[in-house]
């Protein structure tokens, strides 16, 4: 049904071929991981939550892939915060871009910034430097899922927190991210969406979770549990020393 979706939106200009080659790419990972959230990536969930809700100015930010993916949570999420939701993308073009903030429109998104920029990122050369100043120019937390990496470490040169969703931990986005979470998209959504709602009753657990967390330990642990996943089919396999 994903790929159907994505295959479909891809005709209509929302997703690009290299879209569908970065999907691929994240589902290889996800099929190592189980397909299914792991520790790491619900300790990193928690933790985007806690920092969301903390936020300023939290933004949640679109490119076609996340378009396409996951509309419904990606709005719930922006609702439940509340956040601000930004299109941003690399293939940009005014047709493209019209695309995918009418089809968040169409699933219920209000106010989506990114049609009109007014500011750019520092350091990056592509079309992926307009944004707007309200918006991604002006956060202090951003969500960024599907993400690419000169962008994450861009948005984190400029000092905000920035939270990926990439499913491979070992990607120059989860590198530079201030929270990784290596996780399919719309597990990911839901389980932030569910802290959000959580932690919003508990301000002492939201600092909590905030003052413990640590991405480079989280990320090495996702990288552990990749290996584990690996191992687990294995488990009952002589090595190859006794044989």
């Amino acid at each position: 049904m994903v790929r159907e979706r994505l295959a479909e939106l891809a005709e209509r200009g929302i997703v690009t071929p290299t879209g569908m080659i970065s999907h691929g790419r994240g589902e290889a990972f996800d099929y190592l991981m189980g397909e299914a959230s792991t520790i790491p990536a619900v300790k990193a969930e928690k933790a985007a939550a806690a920092l969301l809700l903390r936020a300023r100015n939290p933004v949640v930010c679109v490119n076609g892939n996340a378009a396409a993916l996951d509309p419904r949570n990606l709005i719930l999420l922006a609702r439940e915060v509340p956040a601000k939701m930004e299109v941003n993308i690399f293939h940009r073009s005014e047709e493209r871009m019209e695309k995918i903030v009418s089809y968040m429109e169409e699933h219920g998104a209000e106010g989506v910034l990114g049609r009109s920029p007014d500011s750019r990122i520092p350091g990056l050369a592509s079309d992926r430097a307009l944004c707007t100043k309200a918006g991604i120019f002006d956060s202090d937390v951003i969500l960024v899922p599907i993400e690419d990496g000169d962008r994450a470490k861009a948005l984190a040169d400029m000092n905000k927190i920035v939270i990926s969703i990439d499913l491979n931990p070992l990607s120059r986005t989860s590198k530079a991210a201030s929270v990784s979470i290596s996780d399919e998209m719309t597990r990911a959504l839901e389980n932030v969406i569910g802290f959000v709602r959580e932690l919003r009753r508990d301000g002492k657990e939201t600092d909590r979770v905030i003052k413990e967390f640590s991405n480079d330990r989280n990320r090495r642990d996702a990288v552990e549990a990749v290996c584990a996943s690996l191992k687990s089919e294995f488990k009952d396999v002589r090595s190859w020393r006794n044989w």
